[in-house]
């Protein structure tokens, strides 16, 4: 259980202390990464029904939400979503890309990012106040990019950080295995549109990861909560729109 543990104190503010940080117990939380993600996601979830029932306007109740997304994951993946996008916009060789990442400041590209990201995010939540356990779905599918971006062949960006602790750590089978289970549960519990929308983030997260590797020449930990959010927003849009 030292795996699933980690992720958990790792991927939430959930009180839950690691007992054992490894190279095995790093790779054991990356797997486990979607179940915390569907933790998170019943956080948001229980939000967004509580404010509905209290009679909130729709987009003040996905506006909320959102902000109780970040702040049960401690701004994490949001704060990788910002600085993968003002790597991913800067000039110059990997290494200046690396170094605008490692920055810590907001240029345009990530406001711009943030804006769009969280914005759709609740906009969607809005049209979704009926059904608030899709948010566990989405945050799940989210955490699940991990998985995808950790998969077998993947390097790390830099010989240091999380990246190089859970790069290539994932099994192609393990990586299969959770976004079938996730496919089958939307197409099941919600509709055939928001499956849809589980394979177009798998889809999206390959073409990501094809893009970081070859800009940054692997991924980082920023990489992975970029992945997380964009997965997340992609499968929140699909059940909208359903």
């Amino acid at each position: 259980m030292d795996g699933l543990r980690l992720s958990v104190s790792w991927l939430s503010v959930l009180p839950v202390p690691a007992r054992r940080v490894d190279d095995a117990t790093c790779k054991q939380a990356i797997a486990f990464a979607p179940l915390v993600g569907a933790l998170v996601g019943g956080c948001g979830a229980f939000a967004l029904w509580g404010l509905t029932e209290l009679g909130a306007p729709p987009l003040l109740a996905g506006l909320l939400t959102v902000a109780v997304l970040v702040l049960v994951t401690r701004g994490m993946h949001v704060d990788g979503l910002a600085d993968s996008v003002d790597g991913l916009g800067c000039y110059g060789p990997p290494e200046r890309a690396l170094s605008v990442m490692r920055d810590g400041g907001a240029g345009p590209f990530a406001v711009v990012a943030l804006i769009l990201v969280l914005g759709v995010q609740a906009v969607s939540l809005a049209e979704l106040s009926a059904n608030p356990l899709v948010v566990v779905l989405a945050c799940a599918v989210g955490r699940a990019g991990f998985v995808l971006c950790c998969r077998r062949g993947v390097p790390p960006a830099r010989p240091e950080g999380m990246g190089a602790l859970v790069a290539g750590s994932q099994p192609t089978w393990l990586v299969a295995a959770w976004w079938l289970v996730l496919f089958a549960v939307a197409a099941v519990a919600v509709d055939w549109r928001t499956a849809i929308a589980v394979a177009v983030a798998a889809a999206l997260l390959l073409a990501f990861t094809h893009h970081v590797r070859r800009r940054f020449g692997g991924i980082t930990g920023d990489v992975l909560g970029a992945a997380s959010e964009l997965a997340t927003t992609i499968v929140l849009i699909g059940a909208a729109l359903a």
